[in-house]
């Protein structure tokens, strides 16, 4: 009798833990993935005496000339973005995309460099930001098939002699990569990360640690069924957010940049993606550079190196 009654308490101990797991799996599947603002992510417009903020305002001054493109993705969200072609006629065009709860704004700085540089620009809102439609976030892989039909559209409308880069930054940067191993159109001829992250599991469990104080081997069970509301409401689950699977199949130019400082996507995981790369490739890590902060501190060695990495592929 008392070692049923052992054996009872011990089984109504592990229920209550497997409900707290699951409740607790909940929300933290709203936070990461649900639309809403993030009042942990620090973004969006710059305010004068920023470094970048003459870029933005400059991209202000372009976007009246932009035209407002549409696209229905596969599940039939819809996505919009700002489509501003070159002061002189060119087949280069990038694709800009965005990073993890911000919208198009954030990378308005991004879009005023390679204006300035000649190209043809979409810079677009992914799902769940900005005016695009959505609830869920997709942390890269939703919104690498975005982009990808984001490139069949710029090639529709350009015909097959479009060149097309495409760049992203933290969740962008993950999407672009993700991108790569999705066969694009042959279009696209090239690829800019900065501050892409490894995996979504690597970099939630990291979250779940500098956010919350959450151990490790609390944080993996916990990212897991975190996975299982992903797979349930929104589509996919964490293991298809695994960068290196599509790196490997990639056999474009990418180069990738991280800020030496990054602690909110750690800096140890450019080597990795770096590493997973098949095609050509270059790696810049961008001394004293927070997350996503590597434009703002190198400036006009940024550009400069990101386009004599580009025109070698695009011409």
């Amino acid at each position: 009798m008392k070692i049923n009654k052992w054996v009872k308490r011990v089984l109504g101990l592990g229920l209550v833990i497997c409900l707290l797991l699951v409740a607790a799996g909940g929300y933290f599947f709203h936070v990461a993935e649900v639309r809403a603002d993030k009042d942990f992510i620090k973004g969006g417009s710059l305010k004068p005496g920023a470094p970048l903020y003459d870029q933005q305002e400059a991209w202000q001054k372009y976007q009246k000339h932009a035209q407002v493109w549409n696209l229905q993705a596969n599940d039939g969200v819809k996505l919009k973005g700002d489509y501003v072609p070159a002061e002189q006629a060119t087949t280069k065009t990038a694709l800009v995309i965005h990073g993890f709860g911000v919208d198009h704004q954030a990378m308005a700085p991004y879009a005023a460099m390679f204006h300035q540089q000649g190209y043809n620009v979409l810079l677009i809102d992914n799902r769940a930001a900005g005016r695009s439609g959505g609830k869920y976030i997709g942390y890269g892989y939703l919104e690498a098939k975005d982009a990808k039909k984001w490139t069949q559209m710029i090639v529709e409308k350009q015909g097959a002699d479009a060149q097309i880069v495409v760049m992203g930054a933290s969740l962008g940067g993950a999407t672009t990569m993700m991108l790569s191993g999705m066969n694009p159109p042959a279009q696209v001829k090239a690829y800019v990360e900065d501050a892409g992250y490894h995996s979504i599991y690597d970099e939630l469990i990291y979250q779940a640690n500098e956010m919350y104080h959450i151990p490790a081997w609390l944080a993996n069970p916990l990212v897991h069924i975190v996975s299982g509301y992903s797979r349930l409401y929104a589509g996919y689950s964490f293991k298809q957010g695994n960068v290196q699977q599509y790196l490997v199949k990639n056999h474009r130019p990418m180069l990738f940049i991280h800020g030496e400082k990054d602690s909110f996507v750690p800096t140890k995981y450019i080597k990795q993606n770096y590493r997973a790369q098949a095609g050509p490739k270059q790696m810049v890590i961008v001394p004293k550079a927070e997350h996503t902060k590597s434009y703002a501190v190198e400036k006009e060695a940024y550009v400069e190196r990101m386009m004599n990495f580009l025109n070698q592929y695009l011409h």
